[in-house]
């Protein structure tokens, strides 16, 4: 692509992130998500750019995201070569090597299961998959009659709930795998899947899944994409290092009973370096960026990052506007927004901040999704144009950074964003003015701007509040404090062995990880804290038998309950995938 002096640089930067569902280290996965953005998001998001080769964008891994597809890989592989079921019930179902169970309750959480997605775009325009629903009352995720499904469920044959398995698996597969004759062959059928049509299907998932790794690698090698990664459990690092690094944006907010996590620095180093440990095995190199988990930054949080030679990291615009309210950013930087548009040297760190376009990363993630593909992408870019009208002649000594998931909006548009991301990676990467690139390359040729201190927060608000700060997220952390102590007194007494200690650390860091708080709170949808919350307490107290330690009775207790909508957090995602 010809640049001229007025280009404006621009980076991409999708964040590929699940939590870790598996019920400690070796058992059941107790959530699907992991495999099912693997066949829909993931691989159409390695589709485009390797559909449009002139474009380019930053793809930021969590490691536990790495191991559980690789984990996923594996598993089918052995499930249809040798017989033997997966550790995930869907795909036991679904392959017949777990039989379609004849009680109602078992019955009814398959239905209930296979209506978990976006209805207006995943069930409604399938009429097949629609039908099912409807034949029970049942076409979206919350409507049907619960008191007299269960009833109903001992008249409907083994062959409707193997179809409806079928159809589910079928409308998360992304549009790219939707195009494959096997795929159209399913779809046309509508019903009746055999064993050795589903068994066609899962070799699909299974190949799928297995080359997802190597895809996005081979992206990387050919200089296409920068891959970054973010701490190995996406665990809040400025909140296990220091609870008062919450104080920057909430002054006033209630903490935990505990003082703060203890050894948390510490424990911020390891999943750093384990970080790097599983991004090097799959990919083969070490990231040049850090995305901190759910961009959580603070001054220690980049000292440490500085001791480990990274060039960049990223926030959000909440955390640049508190930066310079407290640090005294020249007026015309902070009201214009000069300085979100420049890489940020904070005095006495190396590490370069890049900070998050709200405004335009939120088109992408939350509004775009109703909008003409054509129609959005025009008012994109369009805004990007204005941008790089405003800087003029310095346009090319900008960057506008645009960060959000790359698997949690693309349910919510038609085809899985197919149209808007094939017009968006079209104009791009063709674009006179508009120069695409990566963070490493603009921490190499774009000047940074002096910040005198980072304010500490997330990509949310500029604050913590997602994961800190209310009674049941406050619980949350009492509760791994607690865990965390009785690891410490374990491990100073020396009772494990060098394998028994490796197994304890990993779970501890499984337990450490911010999903588990982020769904905490009477603002989210009752059925998502309850699956999160379970599974946290289900994660401590594997932890606990691993060290040897009665676990508390409190973890038998539900800590949160919910009873309201996501979007209302202000957050990116939108359902609990």
């Amino acid at each position: 692509m010809t640049t001229t002096a007025k280009s404006l640089n621009v980076v991409l930067c999708w964040h590929m992130h699940q939590p870790y569902y598996r019920e400690g280290l070796k058992g059941a996965y107790h959530l699907p998500w992991v495999y099912l953005h693997g066949i829909k998001d993931y691989s159409d998001m390695a589709a485009h750019l390797e559909r449009y080769p002139e474009m380019r964008t930053v793809v930021n891994f969590a490691p536990v995201l790495l191991e559980q597809l690789d984990d996923y890989a594996q598993q089918l592989d052995v499930l249809l070569k040798h017989g033997k079921p997966t550790q995930d019930h869907m795909l036991n179902l679904l392959s017949g090597v777990e039989r379609i169970p004849s009680d109602a309750a078992s019955r009814l959480r398959i239905v209930r299961d296979c209506q978990r997605c976006n209805a207006a775009r995943m069930i409604h325009p399938y009429p097949a998959f629609h039908r099912l629903l409807s034949m029970i009352g049942v076409t979206d995720e919350t409507s049907g009659d619960s008191a007299g499904l269960p009833w109903l469920m001992g008249y409907l044959s083994e062959q409707y709930f193997l179809d409806l398995l079928t159809w589910y698996h079928l409308v998360w597969l992304g549009h790219s795998l939707r195009q494959l004759p096997l795929v159209r062959r399913l779809m046309a059928q509508e019903r009746n899947y055999s064993a050795a049509d589903r068994h066609e299907l899962l070799h699909l998932i299974q190949n799928c899944i297995a080359g997802l790794i190597p895809r996005y690698r081979a992206l990387a090698q050919r200089g296409q994409i920068e891959l970054s990664m973010t701490p190995y459990g996406h665990p809040i690092v400025p909140l296990l290092n220091d609870f008062s690094n919450l104080r920057d944006a909430m002054p006033d907010a209630p903490v935990p009973d505990a003082p703060g996590y203890p050894g948390g620095a510490e424990r911020s180093r390891w999943h750093l370096a384990h970080g790097v440990e599983v991004f090097e095995r799959y990919f083969g190199m070490k990231p040049s960026g850090v995305w901190l988990s759910e961009g959580g930054v603070s001054e220690d949080a980049l000292a440490q990052l500085d001791k480990m030679n990274f060039s960049w990291t990223a926030s959000g615009e909440g955390v640049w506007r508190n930066s310079c309210d407290k640090s005294g950013c020249p007026p015309e930087q902070t009201q214009t927004k000069r300085a979100l548009f420049s890489p940020a040297q904070v005095d006495g760190f190396k590490t370069r901040v890049f900070f998050r376009d709200d405004g335009l990363s939120d088109l992408i993630g939350f509004k775009y999704s109703d909008w003409h593909a054509d129609d959005a992408v025009g008012d994109f870019v369009q805004h990007l144009e204005n941008i790089a009208t405003f800087f003029g002649k310095e346009a090319n000594r900008h960057v506008v950074s645009i960060i959000l998931d790359g698997e949690n909006a693309w349910e919510y548009y038609p085809d899985n964003g197919h149209h808007f991301l094939n017009s968006l990676y079209a104009v791009l990467s063709n674009h006179p003015t508009l120069k695409i690139g990566t963070f490493a390359e603009q921490v190499a040729h774009i000047p940074s701007k002096p910040m005198k201190r980072l304010a500490a927060g997330s990509w949310v608000y500029g604050s913590f509040s997602t994961w800190i700060g209310s009674n049941d997220k406050n619980r949350g952390w009492d509760y791994l404090v607690a865990a965390k102590q009785a690891y410490d007194s374990v491990v100073a007494s020396g009772k494990l062995n060098v394998d028994q200690l490796a197994m304890a650390t990993r779970q501890l860091a499984v337990c450490e990880g911010s999903d588990w708080f982020w769904w905490f709170g009477d603002y989210n949808p009752a059925s998502s804290v309850s699956d999160f919350e379970q599974l946290y307490r289900t994660q401590l107290r594997e932890l606990y038998r691993l060290l040897g330690v009665a676990p508390p009775a409190l973890l038998d207790v539900p800590l949160s309950s919910g009873g309201g909508w996501a979007e209302n957090a202000g957050t990116m995602r939108r359902n609990a995938g």
